[in-house]
């Protein structure tokens, strides 16, 4: 397996800007058709064509009027863009988004494609006019017109968590802390809340339990660092926490049904088949 190309926002003509837009056809020029995984969102919408795109070894196909929403740190691959058309939109996650914008920035569970709805005509208006400021209009309005864009987008999923809520606190402090502490209660501790309470609030926006959110955060870094960086399972256990390969080992069956090494093998298996014959 190639190793996965890790990616930093790089503006263009390396002027400091918080957003920048690029086409289909520039895409093309750039890609070299590998897993890349970058530091910094990316949002496609496609005006016209089929193709696809692997988000998180979930394979997307692509239509007219659909939507790409890629957060930073998700392993993604274009693997058919050749007949697609439209722009995308790369935008660090400190851009300078209003409050309901940054929420979805922040969703755990955004979805990675759908179809845009009746907004279709207002979310074209809004990218075009993005695209007239991105390139020289101050970071503020910058800012404002990507959080239209964002809003207009509005892609399927739960309500989002209003900042400060606790299962917004709780997302955070996983992500700061799931390598090291994979006990929900840990986190209702550092949070200062009953475990049960913690587990409601996690319940309400998810539908899964904390422990299962933990879970499911763990198993998607270890496929991560097993699929795309070439990690064994021993060092999969030292970059996760584990005390020992055996521990994670039993840790990634029990959550997905395969150990380690047979997953990797699975789903290099599905890679292969879906490289062009030569």
């Amino acid at each position: 397996m190639p190793a996965v190309q890790q990616m930093t926002y790089q503006p263009l003509g390396g002027v400091p800007r918080p957003v920048e837009l690029l086409t289909f056809d520039r895409l093309r020029e750039l890609s070299t058709g590998g897993t890349q995984r970058a530091d910094f969102h990316v949002v496609a919408v496609v005006d016209d064509g089929q193709g696809a795109v692997t988000v998180d070894f979930r394979r997307h196909g692509l239509g007219p009027r659909s939507a790409v929403w890629i957060p930073p740190g998700a392993v993604h691959r274009w693997d058919d863009i050749e007949a697609l058309s439209g722009r995308l939109v790369l935008f660090v996650p400190s851009a300078p988004v209003t409050a309901a914008a940054r929420q979805l920035t922040a969703a755990p569970d955004q979805a990675s494609t759908w179809t845009v709805g009746p907004d279709w005509p207002l979310l074209a208006a809004a990218l075009d006019h993005l695209e007239l400021e991105a390139a020289a209009g101050p970071a503020e309005l910058t800012g404002l017109l990507l959080s239209a864009l964002l809003l207009r987008l509005d892609p399927p999923g739960r309500d989002p968590e209003p900042d400060g809520s606790l299962f917004a606190l709780f997302r955070d402090t996983v992500e700061a802390g799931y390598r090291t502490h994979r006990d929900a209660g840990h986190y209702a501790s550092v949070l200062g809340y009953a475990p049960r309470t913690l587990s409601r609030a996690v319940q309400r926006a998810t539908g899964s339990t904390a422990k299962a959110y933990l879970t499911e955060r763990v198993v998607l870094e270890a496929k991560r660092l097993l699929a795309h960086d070439g990690f064994t399972a021993a060092r999969c256990a030292r970059e996760l926490g584990f005390p020992d390969a055996t521990s994670f080992s039993v840790f990634f069956r029990t959550a997905t049904g395969l150990p380690p090494g047979r997953w990797l093998a699975q789903w290099r298996d599905v890679v292969a088949d879906r490289q062009p014959a030569s």
